[in-house]
Formats: structure tokens, C-alpha cells, sequence
């Protein structure tokens, strides 16, 4: 639990987590590099691209200061290639049971996709209480989420809402006690790594450390 607790508080600490589709892993390192250089260190890789599990093998072995992570984890084997490529933490959209126990098989953070009560007592009811609140502005927003993890809330839970959320309502998610982080993915696009436009990355990235400094103020 020490391990989970230490990278759940480095996620924290980061609010947001941008999640990425690279389609190829020439495009890792510089990704990593506009990333790191507005202030986000983190970086959730989704498993929706062939390159997924090089692209995290390459940053974990060569940006080692970057908290790497795996992104729609929806099977045991996905999850074990991310564990084997070197990644710290896992996620996925919904909630597998023979993934999560897997997870805490081969000890990975990881934290399953929840949309109703149901899915949040399956997953407390194996040990599991950081999950993922998707598809979080489709399914209500923030307004339904505080419902929903209302009768939770003593057991600890906490939630990365992802889906819908940007730097126009970011803020309001991480003004709410049961919201660990959020998952952003419109600060690196698909689009934008194709085309190698870093720069927009790294603005989108230096905007959101703006806006979390300023309430911190």
C-alpha cells in the first residue's frame, strides 16, 4: 500500500494528468519533452495505439523524471506488458475484475473506470478505493459524482474524472474533496503529436500550472 499511496500522492500533486494516443514511439521522446517543459511531468499512455507499450518503455528508460503511467488497461495482458515496459501506475474505462485482481497481484496502482454506485462497492469491495470516474461530464458531472460517492466518501474513496473536463472546468473538479486528479485529454491531442506541434503542447501544459498556481494563491 506504501507504493500506491506514494504514487497516488504524486498524482495528486500533478491535479491533472494529461492522457495520450501516441501512434508512434519517434514521437515518445519529444512528447516527453514539451510535457516536462510546462511543468507536467506525467503522462498516462493509452493502450488505443499499437505503440502504446513502446512508447512507455522508451519514457520510463530515458525520461526517468517523468511519471509514467497506462491508460485503457482493459485486459490482465495489457496490464502485465505495462508492468513489464517499466510503467508506475495503470487505468482503465471501466471496471474488470480479473484486471484488478491482477493489479494487486503483481502490486500496480491501479485504478478502474466507475460510473455508478455498483461499480464503486465492486471495486471497495476488492481493496480498491482510487478509481476513475468515466466518462465524467457525459455521465453528470461533477454534480453527479458527489451524489454518487456521498455514502463512500468515510471509506476514503477518491476519483479521477476524465471525459469532458478542460481548463474551463478543471478547477471546479479539483475544488471538490473527492477528487484526487483529473484525467485532461485535450492537453496533448492526437492530432497535435502526428503533427509535432510541441509547442502548443507545452503552452496547454504551462496554462494549466498557471491556473492551479493561481488557486493555490
Amino acid at each position: 500500500m506504501a507504493r500506491y499511496d506514494e504514487i497516488y500522492q504524486k498524482i495528486g500533486g500533478f491535479g491533472v494528468v494529461p492522457v495520450i494516443a501516441v501512434d508512434s514511439a519517434e514521437s515518445a521522446l519529444p512528447l516527453a519533452d514539451a510535457l516536462i517543459s510546462g511543468g507536467l511531468s506525467v503522462a498516462e499512455i493509452t493502450f488505443r495505439t499499437e505503440a502504446a507499450a513502446e512508447v512507455i518503455r522508451v519514457l520510463t528508460e530515458q525520461r526517468p523524471g517523468l511519471l509514467v503511467g497506462a491508460g485503457t488497461v482493459l485486459s490482465v495482458d495489457n496490464l502485465k506488458r505495462a508492468k513489464d515496459c517499466g510503467a508506475r501506475f495503470a487505468v482503465a474505462p471501466g471496471f474488470n475484475p480479473d484486471v484488478v485482481r491482477a493489479a494487486i497481484e503483481i502490486d500496480m496502482p491501479f485504478a478502474p473506470g466507475v460510473m455508478t454506485p455498483s461499480d464503486i462497492e465492486a471495486a471497495v469491495s476488492m481493496g480498491v478505493t482510487t478509481l476513475k470516474y468515466f466518462p465524467a461530464e457525459a455521465a453528470g458531472g461533477l454534480k453527479f459524482l458527489k451524489s454518487i460517492s456521498a455514502p463512500y466518501k468515510h471509506l476514503g474513496v477518491r476519483f479521477i474524472p476524465t471525459g469532458g473536463i478542460n481548463t474551463d472546468n478543471m478547477l471546479e473538479y479539483l475544488g471538490s474533496e473527492v477528487v484526487l486528479a483529473i484525467g485532461g485529454t485535450w492537453v496533448a491531442k492526437r492530432d497535435d503529436i502526428a503533427a509535432g506541434n510541441w509547442e502548443k503542447i507545452t503552452g496547454n501544459c504551462r496554462r494549466i500550472c498557471e491556473l492551479l498556481s493561481a488557486r493555490e494563491k
